[in-house]
Parts: structure tokens; sequence; C-alpha cells
């Protein structure tokens, strides 16, 4: 086990210099800061999902060369010379790396968290096309692989926990289909998908890595190249066709944009308004270009539409920053992260230039025109493959970064980048201190019944205001290529039921999600929430 202190290292000349040509002018940036935790994990964190206990297993692919990490005990992988790791777990509390083995290529594959808090890991490429991974945490634990575990070859898939307790593999490359894992029986097939033929460009294939999130019916809404529908799996039927997005510019890998489910707001047992944002991007002929050595500047408009209406239609707002690759992710206090990326260019190859090291923060709630404000930048590009995930302390690390078909390290614009940085958004500055709460009670790990009751003990020292206290329930999602699969963040039904309960503590009364087609049977981080500000996340197991 490798161990790394957590003070920033020395910017050195030459990046600096790379950064001042390279990065684009950006607004005066309002708040968040930076640290990077580890120098190098060894790989490039690719793929990326936090565990229910606090350790994150990240991987790149088998076929980048000798990584900078080696595999325990003299372990090489079977019939190869690598005996480097392609994967680790990187434990939070002690900020230490665990070398692992994967067997088969896991390069641009999907996978879920499942209820058991187990990542179940899909496809790949070459020999693991149709590889099934299983990782389970602990000590000693590595992956297991179960070949011919789909029953298609899935390569740029997304998938998503079902309310049944499997999940959903939806496409890949030249995959106009779906299946399920596990599978119900060993004949069950793979239905047709109609769809993502209909948003299929075949010179560039802007449907890959599809945006896919749970309606709280049960059925999924399906977002792919600048298209959308509401989808029955079950019966294989399309229930709404929704408008093309304005200006019909494509969202999705290569273009790939960024997507999420705004938070759902938990009212009688269900959401009472269901909205979707969609992000960034590259505009139409801009994979062919970057290939001809032209890069397109990304797109800076979002589309936002309320799904749950019987007419939705988009609404487009601005970006302050254009950007392609940027990962939207969910804060415990239920505004939006927008982070990596680049301003030109598209995903692939060396077909990305001038990176975007502010993050954005979007606040659903705000009026158009001031939902977006520009945070801290980083000093490190993070581009092509790179990646980032909420953690229960409130930060997002932020791993990856490699524009290229091996590890390279020098005489290139953005080198491959082996560091895991933590962003702390401002709510974590030392000044909120007083307003944030820590939860006393339920412990972490508590179990939470659908429609029952929970009541949530919290300490803050400072001033409390009563009405600007939520609860939320944030899943952890799986991190690949811009786009965080199963992600989804409820505001629990509190009913303005805060009240005092001695010196500094308080209890507040929720009321959990009704049924799994809210929030899936499984593992949630839960926030209490003071004037925007959440407390450290508790683990919490969503059962019957």
């Amino acid at each position: 086990m490798i161990s790394f202190s957590k003070t920033l290292l020395s910017d050195q000349f030459l990046l600096f210099l790379i950064l001042l040509l390279h990065a684009p002018p950006c607004p005066a940036a309002a708040g968040g800061s930076w640290s990077v935790l580890v120098p190098s994990i060894g790989i490039s964190a690719m793929h990326m999902q936090l565990l229910p206990n606090d350790r994150v297993v990240m991987y790149d692919r088998t076929d980048f060369g000798i990584s900078n990490i080696s595999l325990p005990n003299g372990k090489c992988r079977p019939n190869s010379t690598d005996c480097s790791a392609h994967s680790v777990e990187y434990d939070i509390s002690s900020n230490t790396i665990r070398p692992l083995m994967v067997l088969t290529n896991v390069w641009c594959s999907s996978g879920t968290l499942m209820r058991d808090g187990s990542l179940v890991q899909t496809g790949g490429w070459d020999d693991g096309y149709r590889r099934v991974r299983i990782y389970k945490s602990c000590p000693t634990c590595d992956w297991t692989e179960i070949p011919n575990g789909l029953n298609q070859q899935r390569w740029y898939a997304t998938n998503h926990l079902l309310p049944d307790g499997r999940q959903i593999v939806i496409g890949g490359r030249q995959a106009f289909n779906y299946e399920f894992f596990p599978k119900m029986s060993a004949n069950e097939n793979s239905p047709s998908f109609p769809f993502l033929v209909q948003t299929n460009d075949p010179n560039v294939e802007n449907n890959l890595y599809p945006f896919v999130f749970l309606y709280p019916d049960g059925n999924l809404f399906v977002f792919a190249n600048n298209r959308a529908i509401l989808f029955d799996y079950t019966n294989n039927q399309v229930i709404k066709t929704y408008p093309t997005m304005p200006g019909g510019q494509p969202r999705n890998y290569p273009s790939t944009g960024s997507a999420v489910l705004l938070p759902l707001r938990i009212k009688n047992g269900s959401a009472d308004s269901v909205e979707v944002l969609v992000c960034g991007g590259a505009p139409k002929g801009a994979f062919v270009n970057a290939n001809k050595g032209k890069f397109d500047g990304a797109l800076d408009t979002c589309g936002r539409i309320k799904i749950s209406d019987p007419n939705p239609q988009w609404v487009m707002e601005t970006m302050p920053l254009a950007r392609v690759m940027g990962d939207m992710l969910l804060l415990p206090n239920g505004q939006v992260l927008i982070i990596n990326g680049a301003s030109a260019g598209v995903a692939g190859w060396e077909l990305e230039r001038n990176p975007v090291l502010s993050p954005v923060t979007y606040r659903p709630d705000n009026q158009i025109g001031s939902r977006f404000e520009v945070q801290n930048p980083s000093t490190k590009p993070r581009v092509y493959h790179s990646t980032a995930v909420l953690l229960r302390d409130g930060r997002v690390l932020v791993g990856g970064s490699n524009p290229h078909d091996k590890y390279v390290f020098t005489n290139v614009l953005y080198p491959t980048e082996l560091s895991l940085e933590a962003f702390s958004p401002s709510y974590l500055d030392s000044s909120a201190s007083p307003l944030r709460p820590r939860i006393i009670s339920p412990k972490t790990k508590a179990k939470i019944h659908y429609g029952k009751r929970l009541a949530i003990t919290f300490t803050v020292t400072g001033p409390l205001d009563p009405n600007s206290v939520t609860v939320t329930m944030v899943a952890p999602s799986f991190n690949t290529h811009s786009f965080s699969m199963n992600q989804r963040l409820l505001v629990l039904d509190s009913g303005n039921t805060t009240t005092a309960r001695g010196k500094f503590t308080y209890k507040v009364g929720v009321t959990a999600p009704s049924s799994g087609n809210i929030a899936p049977t499984g593992n949630y981080l839960l926030f209490v929430v003071h004037k925007d500000i959440p407390s450290p996340g508790i683990w919490v197991r969503m059962q019957i």
C-alpha cells in the first residue's frame, strides 16, 4: 500500500507556460479551492466509482502499456508480460492506493453500483466486449470476471440501476439494443432499440454513452445526440417523444456534453416536478474538423426541460464558459457543478484544445441569468478521459486526463495525468463552519424503509434558521466520459419540522421516498443542508 502526503506540489514552470498559452480567458472566479491529494496513483483515472465504504475504485485500460504502479506480489495478468496494474482502489481516509487486477480490457466501459454495494461493470474493448466484472471492496478483494456475461458487445454503453435491483445496459458502439444484468433466465434476449438507430450519425456516432435517467413512474428518460424519449423498457415502447433540443447540436460522445436529472423534491411520496439539464458539447462537424487539425469552439449552451409537463419544451441558457467533455455533478445542496473539459475540439485522441480550468456552479432555483457562477481554477488540464465524483465529506474527487492512446508524459500539450485532486466548493470554507450541520443520529450505514418517517438529529454551532434546513439523498454515480451514470439527488419531505433539542442540537423529521421508482434500493449519501451548507454525509441504505 502506497501513502502520500496531502500537500500541494509546487508548480512546474513548463506547465505554467502551457496553461498560460492554451487556457481561455474566463470571468472572475467566485470561490472554491483545490488541493492535490495524490501526486500519482499510477494509472489515469478514466472510470471512477465511490463505494459505500468510502473507497473509490478507478481504472483506465489494459493496453495503454506499462502503468506506473505494479501489481502486488509479483503478479502478472494471464498471457501477458504486463505486470503493472490498470485499476486501483483509493482509500479516502488514509489517502492510500491499492493496486487491483483486471483481466480483460475495460476501456470505455460502463457500470453501476448495485444495491449490495458491489460495483458491476460491463463491457469494454476487444477481449472485454462481453465481459461482466464485479468488484466487492475489502482489504484483499479484487475484480472477478464473468466471460460472456453480456449478450451483445458493449463499448460506450450506459448503465442504470432499476427498481427491481437489476441494471439495464443500453447501447454502445453499433449496439442498437439493450439488456439487463443479472439475467432472469439463460435465454434472456437483447430487445432492439430503434431510437439508437434513429439518433446514430454513421460518420460520427453522436449517440454513444446516451444520457439515461429513471423517471418517477419507473420508465426511463433517454437522450441521445439531440433528441430524447420516455421509454418503457419492460414493454419496449416509447411512451413520449420530446422536442429536439433547439439548434439541433449533438451532445453525446464524441461531441460529449453532459447531463443531470435535476434534484427531485419529494412531496407526498412522489416528485412534484421532474427536470433534466443538458450542457455543453461540440457543434456538428467538429469531430471531422478536429481530425483534420481544425478545432471548433465548444458549445456554450445548456438545455433545460421539465419532462413532467404535459407539453414539455426546452429552455436554453448560456454558460459563462463554453465546454466540451465537462462533468456535471449534483452537489449535496442541490446545486450542479460543471467541471473538467476543454473549450475547443471533441473527445478523442489528440482532438481537444484549450482546457477549461475553472469549474462552474449552476443554481437551479435561481432566475435565468443568475444561475451560473464561475469558481476558482485548477492548474491541471483535465481533458479527454478525466473523471469526477462526489465524496461523503462534500469534496469532489477529480482525476484522469489522457488524450493519447498510450501513457505519454513529455513533449505533448496535455501529458497523461496520474494525479488525484480534490475540489472543495465554497460551502467547505472555514467561514461557513458555524452554519455547517453535523449529523449525530442516525449513524452511518443506517437502514431506511420506503414511506417511513426518519428522525435526524444534528448540531449547528451558529445561529440556525429552521426554515433553511433540508435533507438530501444522493446516489453515488459511476463516472466516465463526462457522464455520471445512476446519478440522482432527492430532497426529502421534511414539512418544516426542525425543532431545537438542546444547546446547538436540533431534530428534523423526513419521510423516506415511497418506492423504488423514486429511489431504487441500495446505498445513498444522506446530508442535512442548512443555508446551502451541507453536513458531512452519512451512508444510508434504502430498502423495503
